[in-house]
């Protein structure tokens, strides 16, 4: 069964302004129902920062991963990244780790169009790192990570960043996934993958937040990860 923990995390999205892409991007993952940016997304949360939760049991499937420890960890400012992190840890009877903001966004913060915007100003510096409330629980103890993110601006939000650089991921296997309307993984997996050492970085993919689980699936079957052990 897959085991849901909630931490805290919180970024925007920034970029190249007037492009297109940005603005497929920054729609899906804030597009009605998940429009509202304060996001029902942390008004609906299921579990609270620290709290373990148990989900349905799911039928197996034969990723070839047996006896590997497996953690799905995400940042979602609108559910988009959230469903796609939940079809891979349902899939893998991996545990699911939410990466929550100390400080809530508010749907102001996430206005992409204001370039005094809290999103927008984090994204306009490469340094900034948002604070997380909570953590993972013994890091040590996972032999692969999926990490998850929307891309905001061609990048991974900055709490994604912060998140990289809290835990040590030397001899772990990483693999990022991302969500957007029309943009790329792009650099933002390389970017991420700076901030770590030791670490094997598989490449990452794009997937889209209404993608069935059997779809998300299918590309999680196909990377080979029982044999990276």
């Amino acid at each position: 069964m897959a085991v849901s923990v909630t931490a805290c995390a919180g970024s925007s999205e920034l970029a190249e302004t007037g492009s297109s892409d940005v603005e497929n991007s920054v729609a899906e993952e804030m597009s009605v129902p998940e429009s509202s940016a304060a996001e029902s997304e942390q008004a609906n949360e299921t579990a609270q920062p620290g709290k373990t939760e148990e989900t349905e049991p799911v039928p197996e499937t034969d990723t070839g991963m047996e006896g590997a420890k497996v953690l799905v960890a995400y940042f979602s400012a609108t559910n988009t990244t959230e469903g796609v992190a939940e079809h891979i840890a349902n899939g893998l009877n991996a545990d699911l780790y939410e990466i929550v903001p100390e400080e809530p966004y508010t749907e102001a913060d996430l206005n992409y169009n204001d370039d005094n915007s809290r999103s927008t100003i984090e994204m306009n510096d490469p340094s900034a790192r948002p604070a997380i409330s909570g953590s993972v629980e013994n890091m040590e103890q996972y032999d692969i990570v999926f990490i998850g993110y929307p891309i905001w601006w061609g990048e991974a939000p900055r709490i994604v960043s912060t998140f990289m650089e809290s835990y040590d991921f030397s001899g772990k296997t990483i693999v990022p996934f991302c969500t957007s309307g029309g943009s790329g993984i792009g650099s933002s997996d390389s970017n991420l993958e700076q901030l770590t050492s030791g670490a094997d970085w598989l490449a990452g993919r794009r997937l889209n937040g209404s993608d069935s689980e059997e779809t998300v699936m299918e590309w999680v079957n196909g990377l080979g990860l029982g044999k990276q052990k």
